[in-house]
């Protein structure tokens, strides 16, 4: 059974940086791409960022420009790079590994974005 597990969400103010973590149970070459969605309270989950296979990356509008996704294959781990977070990037990260068909989700982390 495939794990995801993120870490590293927490309280920051506006303007700030926060990396968030997503350590996968396999080989994250195993998988046509691992994405980074949030939920924020009250709307629906939707898409932050992706990495395919191949290295290529995709960002919702919303977060161009301020999030990096990034990866290393040696530790099975997806990154999220945040910077100048807006209180609007409050939300549950989730991470979700996709192969063909099927796709799994991790948990989620909690970021917080207030002054």
């Amino acid at each position: 059974q495939v794990q995801l597990v993120e870490s590293g969400g927490g309280l920051v103010q506006p303007g700030e940086s926060l990396k968030v973590s997503c350590r996968v149970s396999e080989n994250i070459f195993n998988f046509n791409s691992v994405a980074w969605h949030r939920q924020a309270p009250g709307k629906e989950r939707e898409f932050v960022a992706s990495i395919n296979v191949g290295g290529r990356t995709d960002y919702a509008d919303s977060v161009k420009g301020r999030f990096t996704i990034s990866r290393d294959h040696t530790k099975n781990t997806v990154y999220l790079q945040m910077n100048n977070l807006k209180w609007e990037d409050t939300a549950v990260y989730f991470c979700k590994a996709n192969i063909l068909s099927r796709h799994y989700w991790g948990q989620g982390t909690r970021v917080t974005v207030s002054s």
